[in-house]
């Protein structure tokens, strides 16, 4: 687990409202991600959506940047714009981003040797200098 995922578990667990927007955030911006990916593919400039959508370039970079409420119609336009089916899922909030964060931090402590079995890393450097190099 790396340390932007431990710290995220840490602050959701603690916080509530945190985890909540997070996971709104997270959504939204993996939307975006989809949609960018998918034009991309599609080997498509904004400009070109925009025209094959009837709309202008900075529409379609806001739905790319800031995806928090698409229209399902206007992602459906989007799909077929780029050669794609849109699908669609619902699924348990357990399967959420935070959840799976808490769980993988919860399951990296559960792992993880007691502190008094713990032993430090060595430094790479001091092991250079002992050679020489």
């Amino acid at each position: 687990m790396n340390d932007l995922d431990r710290w995220t578990a840490e602050r959701a667990l603690s916080d509530p409202e945190f985890a909540e927007a997070y996971e709104r955030g997270y959504q939204a911006f993996h939307l975006g991600h989809m949609l960018r990916v998918a034009r991309e593919d599609a080997k498509l400039t904004q400009a070109q959506l925009a025209e094959r959508l009837g709309t202008h370039k900075s529409a379609i970079s806001r739905m790319e940047n800031h995806a928090e409420d698409i229209r399902l119609s206007t992602l459906q336009r989007y799909a077929e714009a780029v050669g794609r089916i849109l699908k669609l899922e619902l699924m348990p909030e357990s399967e959420g981003t935070i959840p799976k964060a808490i769980r993988g931090y919860q399951e990296a402590l559960a792992a993880a040797p007691p502190a008094s079995v713990r032993t430090r890393r060595s430094k790479p450097a001091a092991r250079y200098a002992e050679h020489g190099d």
